[in-house]
C-alpha cells in the first residue's frame, strides 16, 4: 500500500467516490505548457490506443490512475522517465494506460482528451503532459484552452479531431473497459499497477514507493533479471 494514497469505492461496477478530502495541496495550473521534454522522452516509441511500446514485448505493465490524483502525478515525474528508458524503450515492458475518473469533473474531461489523443496515438503525450500542468482538484483546471495549448504542443496531433473524439462511443467503452479491469482487479487506490506476463493474466503489484525503485523489482522479476 502507499501511504496516503487515494482510496476508492467500488460499487455497482463502476469506480465513483474518492476520499481524498483537501486540494489544498494540489499545485497551481502554470499559464503555460509545462513539459516540454515529454516529446524527446517518448519521441520513436510505438504508441497504440492506451498502450505504449513494442507490442511483443515480454511484460506488460498496466497503470490505473487518475488524471487529478496528485499521487498519480507524482509517480509520473519521479517514475515515468525511467520506466520508459529502462524498459519501455528497450523493448521489454509494454504500458498501458487505464484512466479512472471518480475525483471529479475535471478527471473526466482529462481523461476523454487522453484517449481522444490515444486515437491518433498520442494518448502517453497528452497523459504526461496533463500530470505535468496538473491543477487543484475540481477547480476547473481543465479547461478547453488548457487543452487546447496542452494538443498543441504535442507534435502531429490534429487537436480538433481530438476534441471531436471526446465524447464519442469509442472513447466512453475505453472509460468503461478501464473501470472494469479495476473492479476485476480489484484495485483500491491510485495509482496503482498491475503487471503480467504479455498475454498472460495480470496481478496487481505492490508498488513500495512513487520511484522507480518502487516498481523496478516487480518488473526485473517478471523479466527474469
Amino acid at each position: 500500500m502507499i501511504v496516503g494514497a487515494i482510496a476508492i469505492a467500488v460499487a455497482a461496477a463502476m469506480i465513483t467516490t474518492s476520499i481524498l478530502g483537501s486540494s489544498g495541496d494540489s499545485p497551481a495550473p502554470p499559464s503555460t505548457v509545462a513539459g516540454s521534454e515529454t516529446t524527446t522522452l517518448l519521441e520513436g516509441i510505438p504508441q497504440r490506443g492506451p498502450a505504449m511500446g513494442t507490442p511483443d514485448a515480454p511484460v506488460t505493465l498496466v497503470e490505473f490512475a487518475d488524471l487529478q490524483c496528485p499521487f498519480c502525478r507524482e509517480w509520473s515525474q519521479q517514475a515515468f522517465p525511467t520506466v520508459v528508458r529502462d524498459y519501455v524503450r528497450p523493448g521489454k515492458v509494454r504500458l498501458v494506460f487505464r484512466g479512472l475518473h471518480f475525483i471529479g469533473p475535471d478527471s473526466e474531461k482529462a481523461l476523454r482528451f487522453a484517449l481522444a489523443a490515444g486515437q491518433q496515438q498520442k494518448l502517453w503525450n497528452a497523459v504526461d503532459l496533463l500530470y505535468e500542468n496538473q491543477g487543484s482538484e475540481n477547480s476547473g483546471w481543465v479547461t478547453d484552452e488548457l487543452l487546447r495549448e496542452i494538443g498543441g504542443a504535442i507534435p502531429g496531433l490534429d487537436v480538433d479531431q481530438a476534441f471531436a473524439d471526446m465524447p464519442t462511443a469509442a472513447v466512453t467503452a475505453q472509460m468503461s473497459a478501464a473501470e472494469d479491469l479495476a473492479v476485476g482487479l480489484s484495485v483500491q487506490e491510485t495509482p496503482s499497477f498491475a503487471a503480467g506476463k504479455t498475454g498472460d493474466g495480470l496481478s496487481l503489484v505492490n508498488v513500495s514507493s512513487l520511484t522507480a525503485d518502487g516498481i523496478k523489482p516487480a518488473l526485473d522479476s517478471l523479466l527474469g533479471q
